[in-house]
């Protein structure tokens, strides 16, 4: 039971870190996509409107990541708690 502690501690940690790189990238691809769409909406060509698309693609697709990242967080957090009581009882 504490090697499972451990173990989730330790993915606990990664994760939290990795949702604070996602963080920056999210603020980072945000602040592209609305200078694609800005830019876009002035050139109004077909090059510049692709840009904004890629823009909020991948913005779009950084969203979900954090979104199952912070999902895996808390399941691993219920987890932990669980493995807490069992330890605390046993």
């Amino acid at each position: 039971m504490e090697r499972r502690l451990r173990a989730n501690s330790r993915r606990l940690q990664a994760l939290r870190e990795e949702l604070g790189v996602t963080a920056e990238q999210m603020t980072q691809l945000g602040e592209e996509a609305e200078d694609a769409r800005l830019r876009a909406l002035v050139s109004e060509t077909a090059l510049s409107q692709r840009e904004h698309h890629d823009a909020e693609r991948h913005a779009a697709a950084l969203s979900r990541h954090r979104a199952e990242v912070e999902a895996e967080i808390e399941r691993l957090e219920r987890d932990q708690d669980a493995l807490l009581d069992e330890l605390g009882t046993a």
